[in-house]
């Protein structure tokens, strides 16, 4: 019998357990999928928590990322056979070693990938895309400022940036998160911990402003970076795992700023087809060899609490990830 992570009340992973759960059959349009991989972010955690902005009903099966192998096709699902290797995504239920899913949601798996990489791709990449090319409207030599560039979303920036041709700063909070910035393709590094990270950052661009800050952090970060910025500059607002900022509201003037939300999931929901179009890029790219994630370690299905206290506290450089072998 397949198992899953599973609970009854939203909370810490110590609220969470192992159960045996079978999918069942898919419906017409489904795909059941053995799932090889999973990926863990700080989202997942926090959904699993009750903290997200929309809750998940219950009882609930974490995860919103996995690779693995089409184990039975829909009787209406088209493009799959039985044996394919997949990558997914949805909102929940992928903490587990068998999953449902819609075929519309699923794609093959770049060959250029392991199940454990190609678990932590579908959803980074594609809020890293749509932020930089829909949002920011990133062009060849300007300059992008990551914060966060050792995160999930942080390290596909800076890899998609650095594709798109743009001048890459990485400001993360380890030497190990700086090193891997700086592997992905991060023309420079700066310390986010640093005691004057504004002149660090100005002096890494060339004593200039930058063009685009790519922000998944928050907190005290999103002001000193929107201060950081060139005229006409561009701040997206991707996360704010260290709180809400508050931004005054005299800085976009001065500047001749623009404050951009970024929301992969409801972009998914309101424009389908472009949403679509971008992840047949960024999978084209990674078939390429052209991104590729960065995993820091894999933990193995009973071990799902510490994978998901290591992904919350935020301190690994790559992504954590979950294996059903």
């Amino acid at each position: 019998m397949p198992r899953a992570v599973l609970t009854d009340r939203l909370g810490p992973p110590s609220l969470y357990r192992l159960v045996e759960h079978d999918p069942g059959p898919p419906s017409p349009t489904q795909l059941r999928i053995a799932i090889r991989a999973a990926g863990i972010s700080f989202v997942d955690v926090l959904t699993a928590a009750g903290g997200y902005q929309v809750k998940p009903p219950l009882p609930y099966i974490p995860g919103s990322e996995c690779a693995g192998v089409v184990d039975a096709v829909g009787a209406e699902a088209t493009g799959f056979a039985v044996g394919d290797r997949v990558v997914a995504s949805g909102w929940g239920g992928l903490f587990a070693e068998a999953a449902n899913l819609p075929a519309r949601t699923v794609r093959p798996m770049p060959a250029a990938l392991s199940f454990e990489e190609a678990a932590v791709f579908p959803v980074s990449y594609a809020t890293a895309w749509h932020a930089l090319v829909d949002r920011a409207r990133l062009q060849a030599r300007e300059s992008l400022l990551v914060l966060g560039a050792g995160g999930a979303t942080g390290y596909a920036a800076v890899q998609i940036g650095k594709h798109l041709g743009a001048r890459v700063l990485a400001s993360a909070s380890s030497e190990a998160k700086r090193a891997l910035a700086i592997a992905g393709g991060a023309d420079a590094a700066i310390d986010a911990r640093g005691e004057d990270w504004r002149a660090a950052v100005k002096a890494a661009n060339g004593d200039r402003g930058v063009d685009v800050v790519f922000d998944p952090v928050g907190g005290e970060a999103t002001e000193a970076a929107f201060r950081s910025l060139a005229w006409n500059g561009r701040h997206l607002v991707v996360g704010f795992p260290a709180g809400i900022a508050a931004l005054r509201s005299n800085l976009p003037l001065l500047k001749g700023g623009a404050l951009i939300g970024v929301d992969i999931r409801q972009f998914g929901l309101f424009e389908p087809e472009k949403s679509n179009a971008n992840r047949d890029r960024i999978f084209a790219l990674a078939a390429a060899g052209t991104l590729r994630p960065a995993v820091a370690k894999s933990y193995p299905l009973p071990e799902f609490r510490a994978a998901m206290e290591e992904a919350a506290a935020g301190k690994s450089a790559g992504r954590i990830v979950l294996t059903m072998d």
